[in-house]
């Protein structure tokens, strides 16, 4: 089974494909969705649709996982991550990819054991369980953290149902 994990956010989306065979899991692909600070709104859902639309075509993944259950306090912000995760979803929908969330907490509670753990301990164990030479960026590494996260569930160890 292939799965996307999408670190959505305006300026810096992280998007991971691991391909999960039982308990061993591969990184596929990784990358962050980079935009500079100049680039009008619009311009940031374009990229971040076309960037989506891209892996999506390239990897063809069974399930794509992104974060969910954020409460903020300033609501200009909470309103331009649901319109980045709208693009996110409407993009896996169009390629009748199912999504499923998780909070940012379960993630890397699946991936370190604890679900306060800072950024560098989940670049380290995403690191550590893919195999890969050198740890991704935080974005990426979250992405890979929620990709793995929906790999348990999958394998019936959370229960998760598409959003």
């Amino acid at each position: 089974m292939k799965v996307l994990g999408i670190d959505a956010s305006l300026r810096g989306t992280g998007l991971a494909v691991i391909d999960q065979e039982g308990s061993r899991s591969a990184a596929l692909h990784w990358e962050v969705v980079k935009i500079p600070a100049a680039a009008p709104h619009s311009e940031c859902l374009r990229r971040i649709r076309e960037r989506m639309d891209s892996v999506l075509a390239a990897h063809a993944p069974d399930a794509a996982a992104v974060e969910g259950g954020f409460f903020f306090k300033n609501a200009k912000v909470a309103m331009v991550l649901g319109e980045v995760r709208g693009v996110v979803i409407a993009s896996c929908a169009a390629a009748g990819v199912p999504v499923f969330e998780y909070s940012p907490r379960r993630a890397k509670q699946n991936v370190t054991g604890w679900g306060a753990a800072p950024k560098e301990q989940v670049a380290r164990m995403v690191t550590s369980v893919l195999g890969l030479a050198d740890p991704p960026p935080p974005d990426a590494a979250d992405a890979f953290a929620l990709a793995l996260c929906h790999a348990q569930s999958s394998r019936g160890l959370i229960r998760s149902e598409p959003i």
